[in-house]
């Protein structure tokens, strides 16, 4: 049976080594100006860095480049494809067809990898970029498990759908974290609106549930509330022969992203190579990732069987 590919997201460079020796198979990383909703942020010397590492030691490595650009963006594009296939990038996540178009042009050994959130819920719109030149789609997480095998049973390219971790609920270009505090008077100047500093945003109905935010040059981000979990529900991927599972890493620490990928490797593994046997340790894998989670990150199986199935951690 086809092993799918484990893909994990980076927080820093330091974690490359440790997330290779747990099992991942891949990595996904990015730097602010490209990259949107980064799980760490890279420089430019990190990410060179982090590139021909990961490469060295057999893995595969997918840039971030999923931002949608404004003209004045676009200017230095070229000049960064260029150093990311120089460095040995495997393939960059893109959103924005000036991005496909670009790499096309300056970059044609990356593999381009569409990911437009919750746009990509069809086969007839994933094979349209496919037939553009995408050799992945990046499946949208509103999916149920039906239709992402479905999706991969249809599409013309490959297929990548996340099994753990946070999903972003809403984005906007607006600095809306910054004009709150503006409207209380503070001092912009000193006030941090990053993803370190910890804020939330409530629902006036669920006063027990705590959504994150923040905000970067991006705009503003609010993060799901629970973590996506499907580590005793591997067998309908694999079975489906989904192409890439992904462990989100925005929110986590390293140390938690390191331990989760070895969980995943273990059962995704035993999946692949003996369905019986995994069927008896999947209630074991999922005590692992509970012991591991954080108090105020619920787990739950998202939207792959709705409504979403909690897990009481």
């Amino acid at each position: 049976m086809k092993k799918p590919e484990l893909l994990v997201a980076v927080k820093r460079l330091a974690d490359i080594e440790p997330l290779l020796e747990a099992g991942a198979d891949a990595l996904s990383f990015g730097e602010t100006r490209y990259g949107l909703r980064n799980t760490g942020d890279f420089t430019l010397e990190e990410l060179e860095k982090g590139i021909r590492l990961a490469k060295k030691k057999g893995a595969k490595v997918y840039i971030n480049v999923n931002t949608l650009l404004h003209n004045e963006e676009l200017d230095e594009l070229d000049e960064y494809l260029r150093q990311l296939e120089s460095w040995g990038a495997d393939a960059i996540v893109f959103g924005d067809p000036a991005v496909l178009v670009t790499a096309k042009q300056v970059a044609p050994k990356l593999q381009l990898h569409w990911s437009q959130e919750m746009l990509s819920t069809s086969y007839d719109t994933i094979n349209y970029w496919a037939e553009k030149g995408a050799s992945r789609a990046v499946l949208a997480r509103e999916l149920t498990i039906d239709e992402t095998v479905e999706n991969k049973l249809e599409a013309t390219c490959e297929i990548q759908a996340q099994v753990h971790g946070p999903t972003c609920i809403f984005q906007s270009r607006r600095d809306l974290v910054s004009a709150y505090f503006g409207h209380q008077g503070r001092d912009l100047d000193q006030e941090d609106t990053g993803m370190e500093r910890g804020m939330y945003v409530k629902e006036e109905k669920r006063r027990n549930i705590s959504y994150p935010v923040y905000e970067d040059n991006h705009g503003t981000h609010i993060i799901s509330a629970e973590d996506i979990c499907m580590i005793d529900g591997l067998t309908d991927f694999v079975n489906g022969e989904i192409d890439s599972l992904k462990i989100e890493g925005i929110l986590h620490t390293s140390e938690y992203l390191i331990e989760a990928t070895r969980i995943y490797r273990e059962a995704i593994d035993l999946c692949a190579e003996d369905e019986d046997t995994y069927y008896e340790k999947a209630s074991q894998f999922l005590e692992q990732i509970e012991a591991i989670q954080p108090k105020n990150r619920p787990l739950n199986t998202g939207f792959y069987y709705k409504p979403p199935i909690p897990y009481h951690t």
